[in-house]
């Protein structure tokens, strides 16, 4: 069978699967969700097992640290897999929930309910933990997903795809409602990309290149974002010891994700004291610091920042550092050189946060806290099925609701239009 009747025959079948799970119950749905949950823990050496073949070949490789630690299945991956499906399961379905019902004057009642979204096809790179957030919401959504994992974690993301099915079956459920793309060839993006007639959305997750190639491609509407290009401002008059254990936890408690800290602005009134203090930190935990001429004037041994950097995404330990004139200086540069995904601020200022709230363009904006926050598990969603950078439909981490839409829903009795 050919790759395009693969993917053809794949897509016709999530079609088929996304009108049977728009129909399930909450406990139809939870059911699978909580199964889920208890076979991954079950299996966890099966995952760990195929994992590590995904493992010894990203070494063979040469992939990254950063790459091959996003790659890896460890216990406290399979913790938080199953952590996630529960929470999940314990969401209020969206799923015909309605809301703003209104009486027009001719007598009609009309209402918004939410449905699912159909079928998604998700592309991603790396998480094999991707495979479970993503199977586990789209299904609590009432929509099928094909999923289209990196390569380098194929044996992975096959061995929970081999656990969803068995699972879904047992529920009575079609294992097609979640399908994984069973080869590397990236031809098989192409031609899913192309699957317009039984493909609703594509969501990419994974690096600009991945994300770029896949807008430029996709004949089905793409929910993206490019980068996380993520800033912490440290204003004037902040508390300098909760703004060092901020800006330290968004660089280095996990540099190679997309709400990491990529450059840190510090009102000049802070700067001669926070920078030495904040830069001894971040070196002694091997973060490179580039930064601006005033940057380093305070820090002799830092790199001078280049126009390049600042708005790069480096996903690494290196940091850009801009000592900036005030607020209004800081949000400049973040609107011209950010991405709408991160940025947080520290200060003891509650008038200048909201303006930092309300002037800052970005998918989440945090005040007196790290751009780590940016993840749907943490801010309550259960899990995430992306970031999305783009304000249509969505705008931030994804979670259940995001991956519903509404239609109206209108009563009438024997109204006719004249």
């Amino acid at each position: 069978m050919s790759m395009e009747t693969t993917i053809l025959n794949m897509a016709k079948a999530a079609r088929a699967a996304a009108t049977q799970m728009a129909k399930c119950s909450s406990n139809q749905k939870n059911a699978v969700l909580l199964g889920m949950a208890d076979k991954i823990e079950k299996d966890a050496s099966t995952i760990k097992k195929a994992n590590q073949k995904d493992l010894a070949r990203a070494k063979e490789m040469g992939l990254s640290p950063a790459m091959i630690d996003r790659l890896t299945v460890s216990d406290a991956t399979i913790k938080s897999m199953a952590k996630g499906l529960r929470e999940v399961a314990g969401l209020n379905d969206p799923v015909g929930a309605t809301s703003k019902s209104w009486l027009r004057p001719n007598g009609l009642e009309v209402t918004r309910m939410r449905i699912p979204l159909g079928v998604i096809g998700i592309i991603y790179e790396s998480r094999p933990n991707v495979t479970i957030d993503a199977a586990g919401l789209c299904l609590k959504a009432g929509n099928a997903v094909i999923l289209r994992g990196g390569s380098e974690a194929l044996y992975s993301n096959q061995a929970l795809a081999d656990i969803i099915g068995q699972v879904l079956s047992d529920c009575g459920l079609p294992e097609t409602a979640v399908q994984i793309v069973p080869v590397r060839d990236r031809k098989a993006v192409n031609i899913l990309l192309h699957q317009e007639e039984f493909v609703d959305l594509i969501i990419p997750r994974g690096g600009e290149g991945l994300i770029r190639f896949v807008v430029e491609h996709s004949t089905i509407p793409v929910l993206k974002h490019y980068k996380g290009v993520c800033h912490v401002y440290v204003d004037e008059g902040a508390d300098l010891n909760m703004a060092g254990d901020i800006c330290f936890n968004a660089k280095v408690q996990r540099p190679g994700v997309c709400n990491a800290m990529e450059t840190m602005l510090v009102h000049r009134s802070v700067a001669k004291e926070f920078l030495p203090q904040m830069a001894k930190r971040l070196t002694n935990a091997g973060v490179e610091i580039r930064g601006c001429p005033e940057t380093c004037q305070i820090l002799p041994n830092a790199l001078k920042a280049e126009q390049s950097d600042w708005p790069e995404e480096y996903l690494d330990l290196v940091l850009a550092v801009r000592v900036v004139e005030d607020m209004e200086q800081a949000i400049s540069h973040i609107s011209k050189y950010g991405s709408k995904h991160t940025e947080s601020i520290v200060t003891r200022d509650y008038k200048r946060a909201k303006r930092f709230v309300r002037e800052t363009d970005s998918s989440v904006v945090l005040v007196n806290a790290s751009t780590r926050f940016n993840d749907g598990g943490e801010l309550g969603l259960g899990a995430e099925i992306g970031i999305s950078t783009s304000k249509l439909h969505a705008f931030g981490p994804m979670g259940v609701e995001e991956l519903t839409t509404t239609k109206f829903v209108v009563f009438g009795d024997g109204q006719i239009r004249t």
